[in-house]
């Protein structure tokens, strides 16, 4: 299930029965009432959002779900008209998946669609890791530190993931933007800090396991 949160009557429909035919059961809201009360029927496997919304904005509403356990992993891709590099930063920072300017091709949506559905129906690596107090079960989706759950985002959990299987690897900048946000994101490096500062944080005394490597890049030792 697909939802869209978009206020554009024209937009909501058009992008509705695309994705129908395209073989992915999709439901579009209007407003944020509509989309709040369909969430406690069911969450979807992905969430496209608007910013500028009645009632609430779009950041507003990605912040509450990264805050709820229930959907703190939920992808999320922005669809806004807000599409200056400062916006994309600020969307991303804030938790989302990946941004798409308006107005925005199909092709282009539906190829960004598959990327992360693929990349969330490839998480059956039934291996765990523990490095420290750090431990890691990608199969399950757990992360626990000194035994208590830790609950990351969609991103922040694909980024841990990526440094822990390959522990001692050493992920440049550009490494890190194509494997976990696609070859088609065009942001700023500053991102990759942010969400690496970000992540570093949640992990608490773990996060001392992601090393900066000056000048190159981020690993997670393998000692």
């Amino acid at each position: 299930m697909i939802y869209l949160l978009e206020d554009d009557e024209s937009i909501r429909n058009f992008v509705c029965y695309a994705l129908n035919n395209s073989g992915y059961e999709t439901k579009g809201f209007e407003r944020p009432s509509e989309f709040w009360r369909a969430m406690e029927e069911e969450i979807p496997s992905l969430l496209l959002l608007d910013i500028m919304l009645p009632e609430e904005d779009g950041l507003n509403i990605l912040k509450k779900l990264r805050e709820k356990p229930k959907t703190a992993s939920m992808p999320v891709i922005m669809l806004t008209a807000k599409a200056t590099e400062y916006d994309k930063v600020i969307g991303l920072d804030s938790g989302a998946d990946d941004y798409i300017s308006k107005p925005f091709g199909m092709m282009e949506l539906m190829s960004r669609i598959k990327a992360i559905l693929r990349r969330v129906g490839s998480e059956t690596d039934h291996s765990e890791y523990t490095v420290g107090e750090l431990y890691v079960c990608p199969d399950k989706h757990i992360i626990k530190v000194s035994g208590r759950d830790v609950t990351l985002t969609f991103k922040e959990f694909e980024l841990l993931c990526l440094m822990i299987q390959n522990r001692g690897t050493v992920f440049t900048r550009d490494q890190i933007l194509q494997k976990i946000w696609g070859f088609e994101f065009d942001g700023e490096n500053r991102t990759v800090d942010v969400h690496i500062r970000t992540l570093r944080t949640k992990l608490g005394v773990a996060g001392e396991y992601i090393e900066t490597v000056r000048g190159i890049g981020y690993k997670v030792s393998d000692k």
